[in-house]
């Protein structure tokens, strides 16, 4: 028990951390830290302002550029895809203009452009082209172009489109080609 009681006193004499922290902030001298004045603390302070901006600028420059290289590798990766999508369709004109010269029944040359021509149509539906209906609708400017204005052969088709000249399309429910229109007045 005595052994246990000398080390208690043993500890209780040496200075610890923590009594340390306290003397300095009682007001105890800190040894070799010069006071700084008010001029050099904002000096100070602004060279730290200046070196974050720098930092956050440059961040933002390898941002912006580092995007903008994944949104030409997205484009690239993209046209790849509809191009992939296309090639059989490509091969398969191919091999409809190399039956023209074999063949000399129309029927059968029809009816194999036509399945292309519906294989191709599947292909762009499936990438999210719908084409518009236009002709009967009222004419919308957000839609419709009007190339021309024609006399309504009924007071209920005045305003409406009377004939499609070339068909619009959307894509994922976005114009991509207006549809030129006649519209009836």
């Amino acid at each position: 028990m005595t052994e246990n009681t000398e080390s208690q006193e043993e500890l209780t004499q040496e200075p610890t951390e923590h009594s340390d922290n306290l003397d300095m902030e009682q007001g105890a001298p800190t040894p070799d830290v010069p006071e700084m004045s008010t001029e050099e603390k904002l000096q100070l302070e602004v060279g730290e302002l200046k070196d974050k901006y720098i930092r956050l600028y440059a961040d933002f420059e390898n941002f912006r550029r580092r995007t903008a290289k994944e949104r030409l590798e997205l484009l690239g990766t993209a046209n790849a895809e509809m191009l992939r999508t296309i090639l059989p369709i490509v091969d398969d004109f191919e091999r409809a203009m190399q039956s023209f010269d074999v063949t000399t029944e129309v029927e059968p040359l029809k009816e194999g452009v036509s399945l292309i021509y519906h294989k191709l149509y599947k292909a762009l539906e499936s990438k999210g082209l719908k084409p518009m209906e236009s002709k009967g609708t009222t004419f919308d400017a957000e839609l419709h172009e009007s190339i021309a204005q024609f006399p309504a052969e009924s007071e209920e088709m005045k305003g409406k489109i009377v004939d499609e000249v070339e068909k619009g399309y959307l894509l994922n429910d976005k114009v991509i080609r207006y549809a030129k229109v006649v519209v009836g007045v």
